[in-house]
């Protein structure tokens, strides 16, 4: 079977590193009493083609950016996920696993803030959650988003501490232009496009081998950490827009049916293999 090629570069600070880590405590932590030994956590690393050392040291900028927090267990150096990074992880899972998309009769919802220049900080931060949350950018200052992602981005923003700064709308688009076509202006279609056929060019080869020749637990492993990581990005860049108003074909809709088959076929041995390192079985 095809496996992911090493994320790690040998003498380089790898960005990716912090994310494959995340998505390692986000399946199997929270299932193990939030907590995972530094030991179980480099072993599974390792798999992925990742130095030791490199993952500790990953290890240690979470802990400075508060994603996780230091813990010993029976004598055992280990970590457990903070506690807003597990509300984010589970409000993350619904996006993940349980995608919705939005009609045209859900509306839209509409931001607009405003940051005094000495809180500029918070203004970048307010950008940076809407961009995740998959808002598009109506004119400056004025953010939008289907409007099935009202309480989702109520319940962020409040977590944050950025609901000061912030007013809510939500409506329909009542007239003028045509909406198909802003839609295009406000979310950049072409660059999502090619996000969603990069996955499937990637990962279709790889499911139909593991569907026709089978896979070990450690390759299910090695392959699905990095898809999962790779795939929990894209449905915070698409918010799950009306078909109606997406191009005719739309590869998301494919991308995602890929990722739900490799989320049954490599989920379940992938997990296999990290619980018996984790149980001191691998």
């Amino acid at each position: 079977m095809t496996t992911e090629p090493t994320p790690h570069t040998p003498g380089g600070r790898d960005t990716r590193l912090g994310p494959l880590i995340i998505t390692i405590f986000g399946l199997y932590a929270r299932g193990e009493r939030n907590w995972l030994s530094v030991a179980s956590v480099v072993q599974l690393m390792a798999d992925l083609g990742v130095e030791g050392q490199a993952v500790r040291s990953s290890i240690s900028r979470l802990k400075r950016r508060g994603v996780l927090l230091s813990q010993r267990h029976a004598g055992a150096v280990g970590y457990a996920l903070a506690d807003s990074t597990l509300e984010t992880l589970a409000e993350g899972d619904v996006r993940i696993f349980e995608r919705s998309r939005a009609t045209v009769e859900d509306g839209w919802l509409v931001v607009v803030f405003s940051v005094p220049e000495s809180e500029r900080e918070k203004r970048h931060e307010l950008r940076t959650s809407l961009t995740h949350l998959g808002f598009g950018t109506a004119a400056p200052g004025v953010w939008i988003a289907p409007g099935n992602l009202a309480a989702e981005t109520r319940r962020t923003l409040e977590r944050r501490g950025l609901s000061e700064y912030v007013d809510i709308f939500t409506g329909d688009h009542f007239a003028f232009g045509d909406l198909r076509s802003k839609v295009r202006t406000w979310w950049d279609l072409d660059e999502l496009t090619e996000l969603y056929a990069g996955f499937l060019r990637h990962y279709r080869p790889i499911l139909d081998a593991a569907s026709s020749g089978g896979t070990t637990p450690r390759e299910a492993f090695r392959t699905y950490i990095p898809m999962l990581t790779q795939w929990r990005r894209l449905p915070y860049r698409d918010p799950g827009l009306p078909l109606s108003l997406l191009p005719p074909g739309w590869n998301g809709v494919t991308a995602g049916l890929l990722f739900d088959e490799l989320n049954m076929t490599l989920g379940a041995p992938a997990r296999e293999h990290a619980l018996a390192v984790i149980h001191g079985r691998g």
